[in-house]
């Protein structure tokens, strides 16, 4: 174990850190208080909505259509006269549309998965990168993290934001990062083994494989050198954080992002408290709305989160919809951030399963490439053990043979693998079998409670 950590292995739960962060690891930002944060966030909401007018052609037809321009936010309770974005717009003006500056000032482009082979493509200038690995660091170091800490990222690298969101910011940091990624899981367990690393960036889900991973290895994983476990790109409830913090002996603490608003780092939760994830306000203003009104909640309520970026060059975002559900509560360990708690679940069809989002609608276009299966379907969400299952359950065309629809099922399997990236299973099954409402198939049965 480090010596430079402060903390002991306790018998019966995970080892203790300091509760304070001392004031010469934390950054400008994380020393404001109310009043200046506030201001600062005034004045960034301000140039950040004329930034979006003058750039993009979007906000400007959208404001003016809601006969409001960025003159007109005088308060920070004026932004709900602004119009929102949503996902939707996003794809709309795929690929470059909502870019601010020119696409040769844009030094890295990700992009999610598209329901209609459009993903949502987001884009970094180089202050951009530089801010977005400030957030990754700030939520390190809220959740223990040191320079000089030897780090494992098992976020999956790519178009997806989670892992190279992770590494720079853990080089922010000053971290030492070991570039992971997903997979190869016992490589994965003998390289914890042998490097020794204090933290672990990763999906919940997976970690649970790891540590299924070092019980078949026979290692005890509370011998291992993990101390802090970082969490995130999935929901994941109290109850898993428990087990793993029992299992591995670690502080498992949450981390939020999305990348059409940043990516990771959006949001972090504290080691010191664990009550929830403190936004980093000084660059991200979230209000709660209602999801069916469209009305903004006060603080405390329950409803959908909502985005605004204050400082994003590349892709300035406005109220963004994130149509996860939360609510927001006064600060803790960092008192002048509010906290949001953890995501409920989401108000539209998607899926998260294992850290991939995954709508209906890119399984069905899989199915419809497939002569044998007819355009009735329907997912199943199951619990097996600790573990999210989804299962396609797809009718067959009527004229098909047992072979075809054997054949069928190992194909839907195969391309959900290949294209969305997840393993499910599949169950091809009579035609008019599956339940319909006024004509339209239930889409989702999420049995995971029952």
């Amino acid at each position: 174990m480090s010596t430079t950590t402060g903390t002991a292995r306790s018998a019966g739960g995970p080892r203790r850190l300091g509760d304070a962060l001392p004031n010469g690891l934390r950054d400008e930002g994380e020393r404001l208080d109310p009043e200046e944060l506030k201001a600062l966030q005034l004045t960034r909401l301000r140039s950040t909505l004329e930034h979006a007018y003058r750039n993009v052609e979007f906000y400007r037809r959208k404001f003016d259509e809601a006969g409001v321009r960025p003159e007109d936010c005088r308060t920070l309770a004026d932004l709900v006269r602004f119009p929102f974005t949503t996902k939707a717009d996003l794809r709309d003006n795929y690929p470059f549309g909502m870019f601010a500056v020119p696409r040769e000032e844009v030094r890295r482009i990700h992009a999610s998965s598209g329901t209609t082979g459009r993903p949502t493509v987001v884009g970094y200038t180089a202050n951009d990168l530089s801010m977005w690995a400030d957030m990754v660091a700030r939520c390190i170091r809220g959740a223990g993290g040191r320079p000089g800490d030897l780090l494992h990222n098992s976020y999956g690298y790519g178009l997806f934001t989670g892992g190279l969101g992770a590494h720079y910011g853990a080089e922010r940091a000053g971290c030492t990062v070991v570039p992971a990624s997903g997979g190869m899981t016992a490589r994965q367990v003998q390289i914890i083994q042998d490097f020794r690393p204090r933290i672990i960036m990763v999906t919940p889900s997976y970690m649970l494989t790891l540590l299924d991973e070092f019980e078949r290895q026979g290692i005890d994983p509370r011998t291992s050198s993990l101390e802090i476990g970082i969490f995130g790109a999935e929901p994941w409830t109290e109850e898993m954080r428990r087990e793993i913090e029992e299992r591995l002996d670690i502080h498992a603490v949450d981390i939020y992002g999305l990348s059409e608003v940043i990516g990771p780092g959006v949001a972090g939760e504290c080691v010191e408290t664990k009550d929830g994830l403190h936004i980093w306000e000084d660059h991200f203003y979230p209000e709660v709305v209602d999801p069916l009104s469209d009305e903004a909640l006060p603080e405390g309520d329950s409803g959908e989160l909502v985005f605004t970026s204050l400082t994003k060059e590349a892709l300035p975002i406005i109220r963004y919809r994130t149509r996860d559900l939360t609510r927001l509560l006064p600060g803790t360990a960092r008192p002048a951030f509010r906290r949001m708690e953890k995501v409920t679940g989401r108000c539209d069809d998607m899926i998260i399963l294992r850290g991939v989002n995954v709508f209906p609608t890119q399984i069905e276009e899989i199915v419809l490439r497939i002569p044998a299966l007819a355009p009735h379907f329907q997912l199943e969400l199951t619990r097996r053990g600790r573990m999210d299952h989804l299962t396609v359950r797809v009718e067959a065309r009527p004229d098909a043979t047992t072979d075809e629809r054997e054949a069928a099922a190992a194909a839907l399997a195969k391309d959900v693998k290949d294209g969305v990236g997840m393993t499910v299973g599949v169950e091809v099954v009579d035609q008019d079998t599956l339940e319909r409402s006024l004509g339209k198939l239930r889409r989702v049965v999420d049995s995971r409670k029952s």
